[in-house]
């Protein structure tokens, strides 16, 4: 059967196109542009950096040792004190009326006492020419040493009824600084509720909370601190006290630390402490920690090989040993000194891939140990 005419007219541009085809070749891919870092090994001491807060080494809370309601307040948070300073009062009018009443209660037991002792003198005048009997007397007598104790218990009521009164005055029992006021005029508050903290600015320290895993080591490093408000200015501190406990809730252990040297610290400001711990023997290099990707299970990094001069090459994934993380870095050994690291986009790497070297860093452990 012969081809109609439109088939054979359709034919014709076909095959031209088909041959166009044939001599066209795909472009070649570019090569992928990647940041990498050059590999340094050095015995770099160990560091770890944790944020803290300066506090005082001793802060007390004040409290009255009575109950009522606040009638004046004479203080302010940040404002300094001494001891015996007043900072606050009760309303008193209660404990006046106590006091009064004691007082009345004391005269009345001692008059009763007076009295009891008169008798007792009469009937043992009397027992002597036989004018009251033994009994009498005995009863006197008894009646003597019980008024005479009920006046000394009515004595301590009176003494207790007054100090009562003394204590809706709040003394500052120490000098320092108020950091907390927990009350306001007017508010009514229970005895031994804790209203005011004053705390000892004369020795503050660094407190920061030390995870479990690295509690060995925190025991034996050497610290420098700094404040966020002059981060440049570094100061060395001295491990006071280690809580032997961890607490419930972060299960982390609280530390706190002392300047070296007398320092003035401002309380409640964010401290960052820095542990350092001794040089270990095996040489690592410090990778940022996007350059670390993972090789059939175990962690692995892309190791760009140059072609020739050219800022080419193809890239290869090497296993890495982790020797410890430094908060966006790594301590690594594995790959020879002078490789480079591919740094970013390592889930798009490939074995063989063409890459351009865009930018090459450097990677000196001990450089990062010191900051």
């Amino acid at each position: 059967m012969k081809p109609s005419f439109a088939a054979a007219h359709l034919a014709v541009p076909i095959a031209v196109m088909l041959c166009a085809c044939s001599h066209d070749k795909a472009p070649a891919e570019a090569p992928r542009p990647v940041r990498t870092v050059e590999l340094r090994y050095d015995k770099a001491a160990e560091a770890n950096r944790y944020v803290g807060t300066v506090q005082a080494r001793h802060e007390l809370d004040q409290a009255f040792r009575v109950g009522g309601k606040v009638a004046e307040r004479k203080v302010e948070v940040g404002q300094t004190v001494r001891e015996g300073d007043v900072l606050a009062v009760l309303e008193a009018t209660d404990y006046r009326l106590a006091e009064e009443a004691a007082r009345q209660q004391l005269a009345a037991a001692t008059a009763q006492a007076h009295q009891a002792e008169s008798d007792l003198q009469r009937l043992s005048a009397l027992k002597i020419d036989g004018s009251v009997s033994a009994s009498d007397a005995e009863q006197a007598h008894s009646r003597a040493l019980m008024t005479q104790a009920t006046a000394e218990a009515q004595a301590r009521q009176l003494e207790l009824a007054r100090n009562r009164l003394k204590y809706t005055v709040l003394h500052a029992s120490r000098s320092g600084v108020v950091t907390s006021r927990k009350f306001e005029v007017g508010q009514v508050i229970a005895e031994g509720q804790p209203v005011i903290s004053i705390a000892d600015e004369g020795e503050p320290e660094i407190v920061v909370d030390v995870p479990e895993d690295q509690l060995a080591g925190f025991k034996t490093a050497q610290f420098k601190a700094s404040l966020a408000s002059a981060p440049e200015e570094t100061f060395e501190v001295i491990l006071r006290e280690l809580s032997p406990q961890a607490a419930a809730t972060t299960r982390t252990y609280r530390a706190r630390l002392k300047p070296r040297d007398p320092k003035r610290l401002a309380l409640g400001a964010t401290a960052t402490l820095v542990a350092e711990y001794p040089a270990g023997e095996t040489p690592v290099a410090t990778v940022p920690a996007s350059a670390i990707t993972q090789s059939n299970g175990q962690p692995a990094v892309w190791v760009v090989r140059p072609a020739g001069s050219e800022p080419v090459g193809t890239v290869d994934s090497i296993r890495v040993a982790v020797h410890g993380y430094r908060n966006d870095q790594v301590l690594v050994s594995g790959p020879p000194p002078g490789a480079l690291i591919v740094t970013a986009g390592v889930q798009k790497m490939a074995p063989g891939l063409q890459v351009a070297l865009q930018q090459v860093a450097s990677s000196d452990a001990s450089k990062q140990a010191a900051r």
